[in-house]
């Protein structure tokens, strides 16, 4: 998407001279230096703990040391209880991004990651102790704990390496963030089938079985937060609360460059400027909520949130936000993600060991699948993606629907019948991962404004988790009361998914946020912010500092590239 700030001389003369400087972008320029690439790393934890929260309950649920730990909340019996054992996460999770927003505002990016980490660990903790204590309550307890971290951590995290990530690699980190997180839902299934044979599969299994996969989410908590500890404070959240000096300096070391070098000159000159207009932003639209107190900052996410809705062009983004979110839930991926293992059992797939089998080819497809969406996405449009993987999705659902209806009651018989079941399902999560995995986050990012853009994405994630909840909460029932009518009903909500996608959402890719206004019904928002932005480049210089720089690089103010760079001021590297 164009960027709004600024005229178009020092918008696109910035550009130039930012990649002149920075040299490669996307994944190559992770291996510029080796601070980067540890800011690459750093987010890829984050990923893969939220990954691996989504996919390692299935296995254990399924585990019979498990249901010997919790013999009336688990199996078909039980299956609304079995329901809260697994959604009560999520329902966490929403309360952590609730949280997430003036949590990190107020005592930093950094600390908050932190705060999440050990309330993380306090989570896991507390389930580890089902062995020993009341069982389902410390499991319900623990993973509404644990939710409440992952929750807030996937809203942070990615927040935090965007704001401390040179601008060449950002869309790399993205793209590695959505990587990490498929990858961890991969991990987790393949760690179920693993520790699902230790003490054997039968009524003699060990504790071991499902206590491992649970205590393992400590490893990429602890290195995420030993991690932090060494990591510094975010340089636009510095700028924001004063400290200049400080901010400057750690986005040289960051970068590996001197503090008066140009490219570091032109970053903190632009995040100054961006920490301005949020500030005039907030005392404009919010005047009682502008000086920076830690009761205003609470405030002040809540009051932003219901101003969404007072204007019909808002209400219309915001209907294109939680909607969207409700039919990436409602596809029916976590009710696979969450239940995949008795999923494959009802499919004729009685051996445990088999169904953990088969979820763990769910983990694998997912991944492989992201990969494309990550490269092309930007190509191919968002609405062709979304509506394609929708039909898709919705036909896998309703084959398996019918070889179900055909062969429940028959499938020992019938076992060709059951793996071409277990194939559509496999067929449905790939068709996710290209699809609505990805592209329904992207989209819920860009129909917004740059003034209200925080508060809408969070408005959007928090559809997602509460729906999320609900999926969750019901699909054991679904599984046992309606049994095939389950993918009758994802896929009929899948196809309505499609269509609210055709009717509803406008195709975001490569349009200004103008351009936005206007299909939104709400000309002059983005044009009055580009005002306010073009005002503080003014009053900060920014205009003359990059013809300054441009003159210095043989770049001129229309940002073409009109000689080569003065010998010294190439590629860096450390």
């Amino acid at each position: 998407m164009a960027p709004v700030g600024g005229t178009a001389s020092f918008e696109a003369a910035a550009f130039a001279r930012r990649k002149e400087l920075a040299g490669k972008s996307g994944p190559l320029a992770l291996l510029n230096n080796l601070k980067v690439f540890g800011i690459a790393c750093f987010a890829c934890l984050g990923g893969l703990l939220y990954g691996y929260n989504q996919g390692v309950f299935s296995g254990v649920l399924t585990m019979p040391a498990f249901e010997r730990n919790m013999p009336n909340w688990v199996g078909d019996d039980n299956s609304t209880r079995m329901g809260w054992l697994t959604a009560i996460l999520e329902l966490g999770a929403w309360f952590g991004t609730m949280y997430s927003g003036f949590l990190s505002e107020i005592i930093s990016r950094k600390y908050a990651i932190l705060v999440n980490v050990a309330i993380f660990v306090v989570g896991v903790i507390i389930q580890a102790t089902a062995v020993v204590g009341d069982g389902h309550s410390e499991i319900l307890a623990g993973r509404f704990v644990t939710g409440m971290g992952v929750g807030s951590l996937s809203m942070i995290v990615p927040m935090y390496n965007a704001e401390i990530a040179p601008p060449e690699v950002r869309g790399a980190l993205v793209g590695l963030q959505q990587l990490s997180i498929t990858l961890g839902i991969m991990i987790s299934f393949w760690i179920d089938y693993g520790t699902n044979y230790i003490g054997g599969t039968g009524d003699g299994q060990h504790n071991a079985a499902w206590l491992l996969p649970l205590c393992l989410q400590l490893v990429p908590a602890v290195l995420l937060g030993s991690g932090m500890i060494f990591m510094p404070f975010s340089p636009r959240w510095l700028v924001h609360h004063g400290r200049d000096a400080e901010a400057r300096k750690v986005l040289a070391g960051l970068r590996s460059l001197a503090q008066d070098h140009p490219l570091i000159e032109l970053e903190y000159a632009e995040i100054r400027a961006q920490a301005l207009f949020d500030k005039r932003t907030l005392a404009e639209n919010f005047p009682h909520l502008s000086e920076q107190t830690a009761w205003n900052t609470i405030k002040l996410q809540f009051v932003a949130i219901g101003s969404l809705f007072r204007s019909m062009s808002m209400f219309r983004r915001v209907i294109v936000a939680t909607v969207t979110m409700f039919f990436q839930q409602w596809t029916g991926i976590n009710a696979i993600l969450y239940y995949a293992p008795q999923i494959f059992e009802k499919l004729g797939q009685d051996d445990n060991t088999i169904s953990l089998l088969a979820t763990g080819v769910v983990g694998i497809v997912m991944f492989i699948a992201t990969i494309p969406a990550v490269m092309y996405v930007d190509k191919l449009g968002r609405k062709p993606v979304l509506i394609v993987g929708a039909i898709g999705m919705a036909a896998s659902h309703l084959i398996v629907a019918v070889l179900a209806a055909m062969n429940e009651d028959q499938w020992p018989t019938h076992q060709a019948a059951g793996w071409a079941a277990v194939v559509m399902i496999w067929l449905f999560v790939i068709h996710f991962g290209y699809s609505w995995g990805p592209c329904a986050w992207i989209v819920i990012a860009e129909v917004w404004p740059l003034s209200n853009r925080p508060y809408g994405i969070a408005l959007g994630a928090s559809s997602n988790w509460m729906n999320n909840f609900i999926v969750g909460q019901v699909t054991p029932d679904m599984l046992t009361n309606l049994r095939y009518g389950t993918y009758i009903f994802f896929g009929l909500l899948t196809l309505g998914g499609a269509v609210f996608v055709w009717l509803v959402v406008p195709e975001t890719k490569s349009l200004t946020l103008e351009e936005m206004d206007l299909i939104f019904g709400s000309p002059g928002t983005a044009e009055a912010d580009a005002e306010r932005m073009r005002e503080i480049n003014r009053e900060l210089g920014l205009d003359d500092l990059v013809q300054h720089i441009g003159v210095e690089t043989g770049v001129d103010e229309k940002g073409a590239h009109v000689a080569d760079l003065k010998e010294g001021s190439g590629n860096h590297s450390s």
